[in-house]
């Protein structure tokens, strides 16, 4: 635990320059200004911070694990007849980030093996299952779980924009960027 808050502490004192954004909310992507170091900073903290119990640790079963529960997500807030604009809003960009992952997915499938396409399978039907006993509930037990979804792991958009830029080489470790 006493890393992760140094992993924290020390990301929130590398500066990034804050961005206005219709979308979701981009932690691998290049904000405005921010240069590889900057990039390379975060993706180490993403990958040096334990990930959820259930999420597979290889980049494409990991991103086709996020891309469900995002998706499982969307489809529980779908099912609200009473969702005012923030639920909407949230829904809107989850489709956003949901589609981000598919095309971050659809880039890196040929280049996968039969055994990592057979990971990300599996690894998308147990988080989509996740969701599956939320949505016979009544719509204030829906509603009050679509609420508390606290999102993914930054882990996951770093994974999907080393998928579709094919890049192989490991990420950079805290030590390789100066936190440890």
């Amino acid at each position: 635990m006493f890393a992760s808050l140094a992993f924290a502490a020390a990301l929130a004192a590398h500066a990034t320059p804050a961005v206005s954004q219709d979308g979701p909310i981009v932690t691998a992507a290049p904000a405005s200004g921010e240069n590889a170091d900057a990039r390379r900073f975060r993706e180490a903290v993403a990958y040096a911070n334990p990930l959820p119990r259930g999420a597979p640790e290889a980049d494409y079963p990991l991103v086709a694990w996020c891309e469900a529960l995002v998706n499982g997500h969307v489809a529980l807030g779908e099912t609200l007849t009473s969702a005012d604009d923030l639920d909407r809003d949230i829904i809107r960009l989850g489709r956003l980030e949901a589609a981000d992952f598919r095309s971050a997915l659809d880039a890196a499938a040929p280049r996968q093996s039969a055994a990592s396409r057979a990971a990300a399978e599996a690894a998308a039907a147990e988080a989509s299952a996740k969701w599956t006993p939320l949505r016979g509930q009544d719509e204030a037990v829906r509603s009050q779980a679509f609420g508390l979804f606290f999102g993914l792991p930054g882990r996951c958009e770093h994974a999907a924009r080393r998928l579709r830029d094919n890049v192989t080489t490991p990420p950079a470790t805290p030590e390789e960027v100066g936190l440890e």
